[in-house]
Formats: structure tokens, sequence, C-alpha cells
């Protein structure tokens, strides 16, 4: 059973989703502050975190930043802010996903089954060999990434496109596939903004100079493809 912390403080609204989550089988527990959310992550173990951005004693991005300290597991932030400012400083904190309010129950259920097949594919690879190509290596087995010689951090869905592409060095990967490899879903419910934010922070930590990228290569209208060496 997938165990889900909802940080929200709008009650109605908590108490829907809360609602919806039990609907699937799932365990909700819900906080309605950050101080709340920290105590219960003291205290107890969560596969997924949803976040709403602003709260009475913080914020959402904050929050998220503690998390990832304690774990590693999804966050999908709430917020009914989808400007592309507010996007790029969730995934920067630590953040997978985002889903713009009001929202669908259907599409937010929808995304948190994708993470919960992630969790699981991430589990079967454990144990798996070093990845290396070009001046990049993936320790698969412990989730760490150096470019180098040097150790680079990377986000778990950072990780994981990096993880793809290179997996498929030489390769063009459609929008498409690399949604279907990386959160395992189709498009339908995974807005432009979220993998192009990745791809640009990712090209930040692994390129030279990420404004002449050289390893991630954009085929515009295309995809991307990897361009260092196996």
């Amino acid at each position: 059973m997938l165990s889900i912390l909802l940080v929200e403080d709008d009650e109605n609204l908590s108490n829907g989703i809360r609602y919806a989550l039990e609907q699937e089988g799932w365990s909700a527990t819900v906080a309605g502050n950050v101080s709340r959310a920290l105590e219960l992550m003291e205290n107890g173990h969560f596969d997924l975190a949803l976040l709403d951005i602003m709260l009475p004693d913080g914020n959402g991005f904050e929050l998220c930043r503690k998390i990832r300290e304690l774990s590693d597991m999804p966050v999908i932030f709430l917020t009914a802010r989808d400007e592309e400012v507010n996007v790029v400083m969730g995934l920067e904190s630590g953040g997978d996903d985002y889903v713009t309010k009001p929202f669908r129950l259907r599409e937010l259920i929808s995304r948190i089954k994708a993470n919960a097949r992630r969790i699981k594919k991430t589990h079967s690879d454990e144990g798996s060999d070093l990845l290396e190509s070009g001046p990049v290596k993936l320790d698969t087995a412990k989730i760490r990434v150096y470019r180098s010689g040097k150790e680079i951090f990377l986000t778990p869905t950072e990780f994981r496109i990096l993880r793809s592409l290179i997996e498929n060095s030489g390769t063009v990967l459609t929008r498409d596939q690399l949604l279907e490899k990386v959160w395992s879903i189709d498009g339908e419910f995974i807005e432009d903004n979220t993998l192009s934010v990745h791809i640009r922070k990712l090209r930040e930590k692994v390129e030279e100079d990420p404004s002449k990228p050289k390893l991630i290569e954009t085929l515009r209208g295309v995809g991307y493809r990897w361009n260092g060496e196996k």
C-alpha cells in the first residue's frame, strides 16, 4: 500500500484529496503546515509527498529541500500558480513534478501512479553496473553521478532522465519516449514545461557550457539525444 504525505492547509481540498487517495487503496496522512509535516516525517515512513506551495508557516519549496535531506521519495507540488519561475523553483528544490490547481483528481491519481511505478523500477534496478559515457559516470546502485571524477548532485528525476539518455546514447528520444522511460506514463498529464525545465537544469550540472550544450542535444520538434561515448 502506498503511503502518501499530503501537505495542504485548505481543509476542504485536503479532505477531498485524501478521500480520493483512500479510494485507490492508499494511505493518506494530512499536514496543514511545514512544522507538522516535518514532525510526521521524523516519526513515520512515506512513499510520496504532495506539497502545496503556500503554507501558514513557510512554503513548499523550503519543505521540499528539508525532505530531500531525509528522503528521495517522489515529491509532487500542488500549485495554483503555473508561471515558469515557480515551476523552476519547485524542481530546483528537489521536486519531481507539479500539478496546477484546479486539477482533475484523475490527473493527480495518474501522476501518483506513474511515480509509484518509478519507485518499483528503482528498487528492481538496485545492483546494476556502473554506467559511463564521456565525462559522466553513473553509479546506478548508489544513485550517484560523477562528472570528470567529481560528484554532482541530481534530483531523482534528473538522475532518471540522465540515465535514460545515456542508456540510449546516440539515439534520439522523443518527448513521449522520455516520459515513458522516466515517468512510465504517456504525455497526457505531463505539461511541456516539466520536461524542458528538468533538461535545462540537468544541462547546468553536466555540460561544460550549458549555453552551448554538447552532451544533451535538442532536436527541435523531435526530442533529445545524448552525444557522449558509451
